[in-house]
C-alpha cells in the first residue's frame, strides 16, 4: 500500500516537471514569459514611463524653418576639395595666389558675381559653365588680384522675366595672399575719391593678406591720419571708410601695410570734396550764332554741371534730323575747381553743322539725362 501511494505521488511530480518544461518552450517560442491567464487590469497594457534619459531628434528642415523666422536664406555655395569632397564656405576664405579654386552653387540656373576685371580683361583663367543640376565656376592659377568677393544665387524665372531668388543664394571673400603684393593690384597708379557730404567715401586701398596691419597717410603735410573707428573706419574687404566727409578731408592720400617684412605702399588716392545739389541735370544752351549765312559753320553747345562721379547722357533734335542731315556730335567732360573746395564735372556736347543751309534753320533741342531724371533745353538759330 505504501509502494502504490509512492508509486503515485512520483508520477504526479513527473507530470508537473513536463508540464512546467512545455510552458518554459512554448514561452521561449512566442517570446513572452509563461503566466497564468488572469483577467487585464484596465490600462494594463499601456508602457510604463522609464527614467531613461533619450537623445532628442533634430526637427526636420522644413520644421526648422517654420519654427525660426530668421532662417531665410539657404547657403548653396560650396568649395571643390581633393578627393571629390565638398565644403560650405564661411564668410571669408584665405589662399596662396598660385592656386586654383572651384566653385558650385546647386541650381539648374545659377547666377555669379566676382572681381569685375576679370572680365573687363576677358580673362581666360576664369571658367563658368551651367550644368544639369549646379552651376561651376574654376578660377586657375589666381594671383592677388583675384582677391574679392564671390557669390552666386538661383534665378526665378517665368517667360523671360527673371529675379533673384534671396533664399538660395551664398557668398564668400576670397584672400589671395601674396608677400609680393600686400594690396590688391590696380590697373592704375593714381586714383580719384569723391567725397560727398551726403554718404560715406571709400579709400579702396584692400590687402591680400587679412592679418596685414594697414594705416592711412596724407602726402602733404606728411602725416599718419589716425583711424578712430568712429568717424573713419578700417574695413579688411573694402579699405578705409570715410563716414562723413568734410572739405577738410581733402587732399592726396595713400595707405601703409606690413605683415612679416618690409612695409608696402599703395598707389596715391586724390580726394576731391564735391557738393552739388542732386536732381536732373542743370543744362544750360548756346549756339556760337543764333544768324548764320549760307556756307558757315555753326556750332550749339549743351552744358551740364553736376556731381563729377556722375555720368550725363546726351541726345540732340535738330531740324536737319529727318532729311539726314550730315552733322558732327562730340561728347566730352572734365572736372572744375569751384574755388571754395569744391569739384564739379563739366559735361558738354556739341553739335557742329557745316555749309549751313536754308534747312538747317530751326529749334536745335538739346536732352540730357542722368540718373536721376532728364532736362531740355533749345535754341533758335535763324538764316539771314
Amino acid at each position: 500500500m505504501i509502494i502504490r501511494k509512492i508509486f503515485f505521488f512520483s508520477e504526479r511530480l513527473y507530470n508537473l516537471f513536463l508540464i512546467s518544461n512545455i510552458a518554459f518552450f512554448i514561452s521561449l517560442v512566442i517570446g513572452q514569459p509563461a503566466r497564468s491567464k488572469r483577467p487585464k487590469e484596465p490600462g494594463e497594457n499601456k508602457i510604463k514611463p522609464v527614467n531613461k534619459k533619450v537623445k532628442p531628434k533634430n526637427p526636420k528642415m522644413k520644421e526648422r524653418e517654420s519654427a525660426d523666422s530668421s532662417l531665410k536664406s539657404q547657403s548653396i555655395l560650396t568649395q571643390v576639395m581633393d578627393k571629390g569632397h565638398f565644403q560650405k564656405l564661411a564668410a571669408t576664405l584665405s589662399l596662396s595666389a598660385g592656386q586654383s579654386i572651384e566653385l558650385r552653387c546647386k541650381g539648374s540656373n545659377v547666377t555669379w558675381n566676382y572681381p569685375s576685371y576679370l572680365d573687363t580683361f576677358k580673362d581666360s583663367r576664369l571658367s563658368i559653365k551651367q550644368l544639369d543640376r549646379y552651376g561651376q565656376l574654376i578660377l586657375a592659377n589666381a594671383t592677388a588680384a583675384d582677391t574679392g568677393e564671390y557669390s552666386c544665387w538661383l534665378q526665378l524665372c517665368n517667360g523671360n522675366k527673371c529675379r533673384k531668388d534671396e533664399t538660395k543664394m551664398g557668398s564668400t571673400y576670397i584672400f589671395f595672399t601674396d608677400k609680393e603684393e600686400l594690396f590688391v593690384p590696380t590697373p592704375s597708379y593714381f586714383e580719384i575719391v569723391y567725397l560727398n557730404p551726403d554718404k560715406p567715401a571709400v579709400i579702396p586701398c584692400r590687402v591680400t593678406t587679412p592679418s596685414a596691419k594697414v594705416t592711412l597717410h596724407r602726402e602733404f603735410p606728411a602725416e599718419e591720419i589716425e583711424t578712430d573707428g568712429t568717424d573713419i573706419i578700417y574695413d579688411v574687404k573694402k579699405g578705409f571708410v570715410y563716414q562723413h566727409p568734410t572739405s577738410d578731408h581733402k587732399g592726396i592720400v595713400y595707405c601703409k601695410a606690413e605683415s612679416q617684412g618690409a612695409p608696402q605702399i599703395s598707389i596715391k588716392y586724390h580726394l576731391l570734396y564735391v557738393e552739388v545739389p542732386k536732381g536732373p541735370p542743370s543744362t544750360t544752351i548756346a549756339a556760337s550764332s543764333n544768324r548764320a549765312e549760307v556756307g558757315d559753320s555753326v556750332h550749339v553747345i549743351c552744358t551740364v554741371l553736376g556731381e563729377p562721379d556722375v555720368d550725363v547722357n546726351f541726345r540732340w533734335q535738330y531740324p536737319g534730323q529727318e532729311s539726314e542731315r550730315p552733322v558732327i556730335i562730340q561728347n566730352f567732360w572734365r572736372l572744375i575747381n569751384r574755388g571754395t573746395g569744391h569739384t564739379t564735372r563739366i559735361s558738354k556736347s556739341v553739335l557742329v553743322v557745316e555749309d549751313f543751309e536754308a534747312r538747317d534753320a530751326g529749334n536745335y533741342i538739346c536732352i540730357a539725362q542722368n540718373l536721376q531724371g532728364e532736362t531740355t533745353v533749345a535754341t533758335k538759330v535763324e538764316l539771314n
